[in-house]
């Protein structure tokens, strides 16, 4: 899972769809395997492959799939862990890291805004779907201060917005480092429309351009740096598009953006890499890196290949794999049902 990320945090359009409806009954029984595998009784989503950390984005991501499998419970019992772990702060996001055995288990007090964002977008979901009031409220709290504190001026534009990947450590106003995964139309839109924050809106919108830019160049790298003259890949980090770009055309397709260029490239790159074999690291001229045979990031480069029509069946959920791949399926799944249903496998 995206290492290189982890090192860094511890030292960076279009209308909103309806909210996912109730789950089938595939989709029912793989969130149930989900939970068995990656959810502790006290709400801890643990990444078995870092150590048995848990992280905002892990949090996040557990309650948004709890929200969809309408558990209530589930829900209740990561947001308490959550606030009283990694909402430390002080300000409304955030901790990005939970060690276990640490003497100190949360040794950083930075923040990570893709944690942050499906925080808040998952509460969101959760207040729509479970009426508890006190979930809108702190995902209000929490969009509002994303916007003050992680949306940025386009050093190459001033008029333009970028989401930056932590509200400390995001380099400074002449140039800034991004994570293009980071910007997740969908959540950004819903979050900025329900309470009026249209700076989130704007960073997503200008975020979606960004990585089209990007994508008709090549691969969308994993980071990249912005200057007043050029965005180009980030030079602290591993010139790749790999575990955290491989997001990129998933966040698109759930966000309605079926034919934008990312979403192209990644389809690109993946019948390149001969499908239905998985690359999960591509370098920056296209070539693979890295394989894997999770078949969650099977069912994420199937999205990409199939959103438009192609032929490339996703694989069944099977929390029988890591955390990360486990969730991107889960993912990638309900992208699937909301955006492009032909990509579904059966049952699902």
């Amino acid at each position: 899972m995206e290492m290189r990320r982890r090192a860094c945090l511890a030292l960076m359009t279009g209308a909103v769809a309806s909210p996912v409806s109730a789950m089938s009954f595939g989709m029912s029984e793989s969130w149930t395997d989900w939970k068995a595998a990656f959810l502790r009784p006290e709400g801890r989503v643990v990444d078995a492959l870092q150590d048995g950390a848990s992280h905002s984005e892990g949090q996040g991501y557990g309650m948004l799939l709890a929200a969809f499998g309408e558990d209530a419970q589930a829900f209740a019992t990561m947001y308490d862990w959550t606030e009283r772990h990694l909402g430390v702060r002080q300000d409304p996001l955030l901790a990005w890291r939970w060690l276990p055995d640490a003497e100190t288990p949360v040794p950083d007090y930075n923040n990570a805004s893709d944690g942050d964002l499906f925080y808040a977008w998952a509460l969101l979901e959760g207040a729509r779907r479970f009426t508890v009031p006190a979930y809108r409220d702190r995902a209000r709290d929490i969009a509002r201060f994303l916007a003050v504190s992680c949306v940025r001026p386009d050093p190459r534009d001033a008029s333009r917005r970028l989401f930056l990947p932590a509200a400390e450590r995001s380099g400074s106003t002449e140039r800034r480092i991004v994570n293009p995964s980071y910007t997740m139309p969908r959540a950004m839109h819903a979050l900025a429309d329900t309470f009026d924050v249209p700076e989130l809106g704007r960073a997503a919108t200008d975020g979606v351009d960004l990585i089209g830019d990007l994508a008709r160049e090549g691969p969308v790298p994993d980071w990249v740096e912005i200057d007043s003259y050029d965005v180009r890949p980030a030079r602290d980090f591993a010139r790749q598009s790999g575990y955290s770009a491989m997001r990129v055309a998933l966040y698109l397709v759930w966000s309605s953006r079926l034919y934008h260029p990312a979403v192209a490239r990644a389809e690109a790159l993946h019948i390149s890499a001969g499908w239905p074999g998985t690359a999960t690291v591509f370098t920056l001229d296209g070539q693979v890196s890295q394989r894997s045979s999770y078949p969650g990031y099977a069912a994420v480069a199937a999205l990409s290949i199939c959103a438009d029509g192609a032929s490339a069946t996703m694989p069944a959920a099977d929390a029988a794999q890591p955390y990360y791949p486990a969730t991107l399926h889960l993912f990638a799944l309900h992208a699937a049902r909301a955006e492009a249903r032909q990509c579904l496998p059966e049952g699902q």
